[in-house]
């Protein structure tokens, strides 16, 4: 209720997520500019957040620390995805000698619960559990898109589209059918779209009530073979994570 609603905690939060892989530290001003706050107002919380140990501030700029990863334990733990999934992600990587991963979505963003990388680096950004990515350019994030239904269409006509890559769908109504695609297909493959040389196919993980509660994916460079070659040993471990699942239920 808004008589229950408390100003300084949200602002103290909206601070915490301007962060990103693309803004690892910032100055006051640019913290300020992304939260949508005075400088002033910015100010106080970031000295209050490093007080307390969750932000610090060094050569004029300020960071987070290791220590925000504890405002996502409770939840990760109480959830039991990333404890169950990561065993049968280890083993996926190892027989199909891919990166694998489980990932949510929130809001628009899908976020990392569990991670199995080989030794060759995909990306310029690391990826662990926490990182956040646009949902609508990634396979996970279309196929937890597409297991919303009607309520998809929805999502995507408020998002902008901005291009990652050249090869980027960025056509709201090209995004619209690829995403209706998806969820006639069960997977979802995206093509150097999030990244220049990186390949991923996805599938959705079901619960034991057949509620989609997460996606999984391999990930590839592009160069490194047919995706789809994998489709059946992703599938099947979605299922065997889900009958795990199913037993703490």
């Amino acid at each position: 209720m808004a008589d229950e609603f408390v100003q300084s905690l949200a602002r103290g939060l909206s601070v915490i997520t301007v962060f990103d892989a693309e803004h690892v530290s910032m100055t006051l001003t640019a913290v300020a500019a992304r939260a949508g706050l005075s400088r002033a107002t910015a100010r106080r919380l970031l000295h209050t957040l490093v007080e307390l140990g969750y932000v610090r501030f060094a050569d004029g700029e300020f960071a987070l620390t290791p220590q925000v990863l504890r405002l996502g334990t409770a939840y990760l733990t109480g959830l039991g995805l990333p404890e169950v999934a990561q065993p049968h992600l280890a083993t996926l990587s190892g027989d199909v000698g891919e990166s694998t991963s489980a990932a949510i979505l929130d809001g628009d963003d899908i976020v990392y619960v569990a991670r199995v990388a080989t030794t060759h680096r995909l990306m310029r950004v690391g990826i662990t559990v926490g990182t956040r990515f646009p949902a609508w350019a990634t396979s996970m994030g279309r196929v937890l898109i597409a297991a919303e239904g009607a309520d998809a269409t929805a999502r995507l006509t408020d998002l902008t589209l901005q291009p990652l890559t050249p090869r980027t769908l960025t056509d709201p109504a090209d995004l619209a059918a690829e995403i209706a695609r998806v969820g006639e297909q069960g997977w979802a493959l995206v093509d150097e779209e999030l990244e220049v040389g990186l390949r991923s196919i996805a599938v959705p993980l079901r619960d034991a009530a057949d509620r989609v509660v997460a996606a999984l994916n391999i990930s590839m460079h592009s160069g490194g073979g047919d995706p789809l070659a994998h489709l059946d040993a992703l599938r099947a471990t979605a299922e065997k994570i889900r009958a795990d699942l199913s037993m703490l239920a």
